[in-house]
């Protein structure tokens, strides 16, 4: 009777490439204890105790298994671990289709392929194709970054993944958000779209946009669609951080340095604000490690850089800001300078003065001196306990001027200096003739709050979390 069992039990467990299929194809199952039947028709083995199912390379141990000999699938439950050479998944209850090779769970699955760890609720494997796909609570971590969606496809040939819905990949520098995200892990590159945004550690600035090239290896990020950089100084108060200032800069396209220079470069249409001074130009480096920022003109043809501070209007074909420890120290104007200032109670009158080359310098109250150099001309209106009284046309080669509370203590020309007063009665009501040649009174000065717009402010707060 002992000897007719075991023959019984041989048979059935028999390979099923005995009976008309490919070996390839055919799921085998081998355990401790099984039991046979026949369910709607359909033949059924339960396996329960040190389960193996196999199917060419591919290797599957658990608990207890249910095969579906007709269908070529199996039920796979308890401590379900599925190996293929060097990739390990790992479920506590799933199904294998032997027809289409392919892994399948919802109980929770970890991928282990010796170069990533994938883990998630759900997840299935394609093992012809190499490629995962896995979905609700997604984590990819791998030696440099940790990436979580939720949804992820990773082709394991290609060391690539593509990302969908919340994503964020977090590095030693970088944390990077986008609504989809293809990550290549060998060449270390990684393409977002939708609602991107890439904050860095180490100087905390954020760059926010709708698409974003960002190479780890090289160092260098470029969003090049809607950009807005946002840089942050804080400071510490009785243990406690308090932000200084706050800078913004937007553009077309924006590229980040993280190299030595640490710079970012924005192109096209720019626009910069940090506190009192806003800029527009077609061109600007912003030098995070020296703390200055390089605006210039691109062309012949182009705009001229032009920038705002308090009551002042500057341009030139390069504007140069220099900062020290998060305060503007001087700024240089470089070739047809112009700095054109108007009264707040007289806001038609317009204070100008022109040259080749203009320094300004600051300290903490605002503008301390300035330094006109070549071809000056110059225009000031007076006034007289506070009523107008006229105006002073000036040209030398160079001149220097003092401020004290922001208003000029002293002027001195030099070189071949000449002025000449025109009284109020002459100039009232004409101040429109009293401009020099190459005053341009630039409008839409950048504002901040629509630079900073409700659904960049959203993006820059998830960003952040």
């Amino acid at each position: 009777m002992n000897a007719l069992y075991k023959i019984v039990l041989l048979t059935i467990l028999l390979p099923l490439s005995l009976f008309a299929q490919e070996e390839s194809k055919v799921i085998t199952v081998t355990g401790s204890e099984l039991v046979g039947s026949i369910q709607n028709g359909e033949s059924i083995r339960e396996v329960n105790g040190n389960v193996v199912l196999t199917q060419g390379n591919v290797v599957i141990t658990c608990n207890k298994a249910i095969h579906y000999i007709a269908l070529n699938d199996a039920k796979l439950i308890g401590n379900v671990i599925v190996t293929q050479d060097t990739l390990t998944i790992y479920t506590d209850e799933g199904f294998y289709y032997g027809n289409e090779r392919r892994s399948f769970s919802d109980k929770g699955v970890k991928l282990d392929d010796k170069k990533v760890i994938l883990t998630a609720k759900v997840g299935e494997y394609f093992f012809n194709d190499d490629r995962a796909d896995f979905r609700t609570k997604v984590k990819l971590f791998d030696t440099a970054s940790t990436l979580t969606s939720d949804r992820l496809l990773y082709f394991r040939r290609e060391d690539r993944a593509i990302a969908f819905g919340n994503v964020k990949i977090t590095d030693k520098e970088n944390i990077i958000h986008a609504d989809s995200l293809i990550h290549f892990r060998n060449r270390e590159e990684s393409f977002g779209f939708g609602n991107v945004s890439i904050k860095n550690k180490e100087n905390n600035s954020t760059i926010l946009g709708g698409h974003l090239e960002d190479y780890r290896t090289k160092n260098f990020s470029i969003i090049d669609s809607l950009p807005l950089l946002i840089q942050i100084d804080t400071t510490f108060a009785n243990d406690t951080v308090k932000t200084i200032d706050t800078l913004f800069i937007k553009s077309k396209v924006m590229k980040a340095f993280r190299d030595s220079s640490n710079r970012f470069i924005a192109i096209d249409s720019v626009e910069i604000i940090r506190g009192s001074f806003a800029s527009k130009n077609d061109y600007a480096i912003y030098y995070r490690n020296e703390e200055n920022i390089v605006t210039s003109k691109t062309g012949e043809e182009k705009a001229q850089p032009v920038m705002w501070f308090e009551t002042s209007q500057v341009s030139g074909d390069s504007i140069k800001i220099f900062l020290k420890e998060r305060q503007i120290q001087k700024i240089d104007i470089i070739n047809n300078a112009l700095i054109a200032s108007y009264n707040e109670t007289y806001r038609e009158r317009f204070d100008q003065i022109s040259g080749d080359t203009i320094y300004l310098f600051f300290d903490s109250l605002g503008i301390k001196r300035n330094e006109v150099y070549s071809s000056v001309l110059s225009i000031y209106y007076l006034y007289d306990d506070g009523e107008p009284n006229g105006l002073m046309k000036a040209s030398a080669q160079s001149s220097i001027m003092n401020f004290e509370n922001k208003k000029i203590i002293s002027v001195k020309l030099f070189g071949t200096p000449n002025s000449e007063y025109h009284p109020e009665s002459i100039i009232k009501g004409k101040e429109k003739e009293y401009l020099l040649p190459r005053f341009i009174l630039y409008e839409n000065r950048p504002e901040k709050e629509k630079l900073f717009t409700p659904q960049l402010q959203t993006n820059y707060s998830k960003g952040n979390r």
